[in-house]
């Protein structure tokens, strides 16, 4: 459902944010770079964990599909459509 993956949207890109700030700030301060590549990296994996199974809070709106039809019903046969007219140049 599409209220669903705007929530993991959100999630995700907001985990990502937090955790680039915080590893930019912690990185900074212990001047260590792969304390910040580290924080960013765990973050991630938080994310992933946390936006990529179908857990049921992004089931919550499922769509509704329209019912199955009949083969023969609906069908057209070649002959009965209309031939299209090209435009003249």
């Amino acid at each position: 459902d599409y209220k669903g993956q705007k929530l993991a949207e959100q999630i995700f890109q907001g985990i990502i944010l937090v955790s680039a700030i915080i590893g930019f700030i912690y990185g900074y301060i212990t001047e260590q770079f792969g304390w910040t590549v580290y924080i960013v990296m765990a973050g991630f994996a938080l994310s992933c964990l946390l936006t990529l199974p179908p857990w049921p809070m992004y089931r919550r709106n499922p769509l509704r599909w329209l019912p199955v039809q009949e083969l023969g019903t609906e069908e057209k046969k070649p002959a009965d459509r209309k031939p299209k007219r090209h435009a003249k140049s």
